[in-house]
C-alpha cells in the first residue's frame, strides 16, 4: 500500500515537472537528495556506533544489570504475571534503558529477545494448561511491552539531536525538553491504557 502510494506520488511529480518544463530541477533535486541521504547515513552511523558502544561497555561493566535491579518495582508493576528472575525481565529492562537514553537502534536486539522469551513463557503456560491465549496470538505481557516500547520515554533523544545537528540547527539540544514532555505523556497514556485493558480481561 505505502509502496504504491510513494511510487504514485513520484510518478505524478515527474509527469507534472515534464509537462511544465521543470525536469532539470527534478534531476538536480534527486541528485542533491541522494547526496544528502548518504551524508546523513554516515553521520548517523557514527552516532549509532558510539552510543551502542557506550551501552555495550555499560553492560559489560555490570551497569545495565544494576539499573535493571533498580527497575524491579517498575517491571513488577508493568508485568505482574512474569515470574521473578525470568530472562524476559532482563531483556525488557535493557530495552527500556536503551530507549530512555534515546538509543532506539540498540534497544531493538533486546526487544526481540524479550519477545522471544515472552513467547517461550506463554508456551510453558500453555503446556501447563494455564493459558487461554490461542497459539500465534500476543499475550498481555507482549502487548504491554510493545506499547511501552513504542511510547518510549526518552531523557536524551540522541536521534533528533543528531538530525538537528546535521541540518545546521543553532541549538540541536533544544529538542530535549519538548521530547521529554511528549514521551512522558505518551508513556503515561500507554501504561494507563494497558492497565485498563488488562483489568477487562
Amino acid at each position: 500500500m505505502l509502496n504504491g502510494l510513494w511510487a504514485g506520488m513520484m510518478i505524478v511529480g515527474i509527469l507534472w515537472a515534464a509537462a511544465h518544463g521543470n525536469m532539470a530541477q527534478v534531476t538536480n533535486g534527486a541528485l542533491d537528495a541522494a547526496k544528502e541521504a548518504v551524508t546523513l547515513g554516515i553521520t548517523m552511523l557514527g552516532v549509532m556506533s558510539f552510543w551502542s558502544g557506550i551501552l555495550e561497555v555499560g553492560e559489560k561493566a555490570g551497569l545495565i544489570t544494576q539499573l535493571a535491579r533498580r527497575m524491579k518495582g517498575i517491571l513488577r508493576f508493568l508485568f505482574p504475571r512474569i515470574p521473578e528472575n525470568h530472562p524476559a525481565l532482563r531483556h525488557i529492562a535493557t530495552n527500556m534503558i536503551a530507549n530512555v537514553l534515546g538509543l532506539g537502534w540498540a534497544a531493538t536486539p533486546a526487544g526481540l529477545k524479550a519477545m522471544e522469551e515472552l513467547k517461550n513463557l506463554e508456551e510453558d503456560r500453555r503446556a501447563a494448561g494455564k493459558s487461554r491465549i490461542r497459539r500465534g496470538a500476543a499475550n498481555n505481557e507482549m502487548c504491554t511491552f510493545l506499547i511501552v516500547n513504542i511510547s518510549s520515554l526518552q531523557l536524551i533523544p540522541i536521534n533528533m539531536i543528531a538530525y538537528r545537528s546535521q541540518y545546521g540547527s543553532v541549538n540541536p539540544t533544544a529538542i530535549v525538553g519538548p521530547a521529554l514532555a511528549a514521551t512522558a505523556v505518551s508513556t503515561l497514556a500507554g501504561v494507563v491504557f494497558c492497565k485498563v485493558m488488562d483489568g477487562k480481561r
